[in-house]
């Protein structure tokens, strides 16, 4: 069965509808009565969907897109492939977000459960699918369309949201949230785990700051570990996914679209920022951090307090902060360590 998702989207809506919304222009007039459904960044938008560029580094994406429309600052207006309408504007990243507000109206509030508990003060919805061998301890709430599988047990005081979907086998801890996901099999969540929250996305300005709404999932694979008081994200519009096997450690922070891969270990206190893409078998140390979008390929191995800032190839060890080979970065601290040495001599004769 597909996952039916887990916001209601209005419209669909005229171009136009968004463009006075938005407070952009359409650079042909008549582009205005062409129907939006849904928003899609630029490789996955197709024919009824509004997307967004705002930056030219971009471009060769924007040159590929199938979309109905793009969002563009009026500069690169020209860069619009013929098939899209191009609105213009001088935020494009800030109208985008006004117009996933428009689409997904119940969006910037988040859902939790879907519903409160009904009259007799059950906490488990009526219209949950529960497998046969599930254990719900008391104070845990498993929400509207949520569906658990065989032999899953949910802790005393963790929310299972709406239409929240936990495999076979599987353990929320206590005090744990999951909203907005969809997780396998023989998945762990420690207490006080937070999976499926808003991203931390805004489109800033000297006028305040909009926040985007984010209206993604949390997939995660099966036998994946995630220990005490850790955080993942939902995406923005793509989904954050955890691969399968992967463990993570307890305060570790993964934000919105970021994708990690299979059997990767990922230790206490590291933050890995937005749309950033780990491969399998990935090890970062405790304290590392890895910046936006940047990508870590399979089997690397980032030292702890490691902070990276650029792509990291396939089986490399890389330490300190920017990273930077393991070697080379040893041979750095050996040497101001010799040369502190050095320095604190007092001259003989």
């Amino acid at each position: 069965m597909q996952h039916p998702g887990f916001f209601q989207r209005g419209g669909p809506y005229a171009l136009r509808v968004i463009v006075e919304a938005t407070g952009a222009e359409l650079v042909e007039l008549g582009d205005g009565e062409r129907e939006i459904d849904d928003l899609r960044p630029l490789h996955l938008a197709t024919r009824t969907h509004l997307t967004f560029c705002a930056s030219r580094k971009y471009a060769v994406q924007l040159a590929e897109t199938h979309a109905a429309a793009c969002l563009i600052k009026h500069r690169d207006a020209s860069l619009v492939p013929l098939g899209a309408a191009a609105v213009m504007t001088d935020a494009p990243h800030r109208a985008f977000a006004i117009a996933v507000g428009l689409l997904y109206p119940e969006s910037l509030q988040p859902t939790a459960t879907g519903a409160a508990a009904n009259a007799e003060g059950k906490l488990v919805h009526p219209t949950a699918e529960i497998a046969e061998n599930v254990t719900i301890e008391p104070g845990a709430i498993v929400g509207r369309e949520a569906r658990i599988g065989a032999g899953t047990a949910i802790a005393a005081g963790a929310i299972v949201g709406y239409r929240v979907f936990v495999g076979r086998n599987c353990y929320i801890g206590a005090g744990a949230a999951v909203t907005h996901a969809l997780i396998g099999e023989r998945v762990i969540l420690h207490s006080g785990v937070r999976i499926g929250q808003d991203g931390f996305g805004y489109a800033m300005s000297a006028e305040g700051h909009i926040k985007i709404p984010q209206v993604g999932r949390v997939i995660i694979g099966d036998d994946v570990e995630i220990g005490a008081n850790s955080t993942v994200d939902r995406g923005f519009l793509m989904d954050t996914v955890i691969g399968e096997g992967t463990k993570i450690d307890n305060l570790v922070q993964i934000a919105h679209n970021v994708v990690i891969g299979r059997h990767c270990v990922i230790i206490a206190q590291s933050g890995i920022a937005g749309s950033a893409q780990l491969g399998d078998f990935v090890i970062m140390g405790a304290q590392s951090g890895i910046v936006e979008h940047v990508k870590i390929g399979d089997g690397a191995q980032i030292a702890g307090m490691a902070h990276v800032k650029n792509d990291v190839l396939p089986g490399a060890r890389m330490g300190g902060t920017p990273a930077r080979p393991f070697r080379e970065w040893a041979r750095e601290v050996a040497a101001v360590k010799q040369l502190g040495k050095n320095t604190g001599r007092i001259p003989q004769g």
